[in-house]
């Protein structure tokens, strides 16, 4: 019994830091956008009209992240296992149709691949191990 609740525990553990390497991935992206003149973070922040509730939808895509590494750890497995495909989906979404340039390109392709790397682990999370 304490050998598969260790497991239970690791499992937990593993989703817990992807989250958190993404979503700090995905906030300093946004921060090093706010330097490139180009970008669409930066354009707004000079005066360019923000798309209407593009505020909220860029709040409700960060938080995905943000809830996920509370809920890796306090939801039953069944339902933590179908939310972290459903939001590394969602992320995956996002950040396909994000920023531009190489600094972009570097943050996308590390955290497209943390964001596989859950939706696996979830798939092959067949029992509570």
């Amino acid at each position: 019994m304490l050998n598969q609740q260790k497991k239970i525990v690791d499992r937990q553990g593993v989703f817990i830091t992807l989250w958190v390497f993404i979503v700090i991935n995905m906030a300093y992206a946004d921060i090093l956008s706010l330097m490139d003149s180009t970008s669409p973070i930066r354009q707004i922040m000079n005066g360019k009209k923000l798309p209407g509730g593009g505020l909220i939808l860029g709040s409700i895509l960060m938080e995905t992240g943000i809830v996920m590494i509370l809920f890796s750890k306090i939801l039953p497995y069944n339902i933590g296992k179908w939310l972290n495909i459903f939001f590394a989906l969602i992320n995956i979404l996002a950040v396909l149709n994000g920023g531009h340039g190489s600094y972009y390109y570097i943050f996308a392709s590390i955290e497209m691949i943390a964001l596989i790397f859950i939706i696996i682990l979830s798939i092959k999370w067949k029992t509570l191990d």
